[in-house]
């Protein structure tokens, strides 16, 4: 990984960060609930884990077009809709 790489990363980031604080309020709630959900126990690959964060802010800002509410989009039970997500991803969780 080079210099460029890290800075490359750093501005991919803060452009994610930026879209999800332009997210309504309850949306940032659960994107961050999710985020420390999948920081535990989501892809062993950054690269993975990166290009899901994307997609669910993708969704989030579809279902907030749409006027729905986040649980709409998730349903109620968000980290099961975390789990139905990665339940195909290598994962560094051990089950036991």
């Amino acid at each position: 990984m080079t210099i460029q790489d890290i800075i490359e990363g750093k501005k991919e980031w803060r452009a994610h960060v930026a879209r999800v604080k332009a997210l309504p309020q309850d949306y940032q709630i659960v994107y961050k609930e999710i985020q420390k959900y999948l920081f535990k126990v989501g892809p062993a690959q950054l690269t993975e884990g990166t290009a899901l964060l994307s997609g669910i802010v993708d969704l989030f800002e579809e279902g907030a077009t749409l006027g729905k509410g986040v649980l709409e989009v998730t349903g109620s039970n968000v980290a099961a809709f975390c789990d139905d997500l990665i339940k195909d991803s290598v994962t560094d969780h051990k089950t036991k």
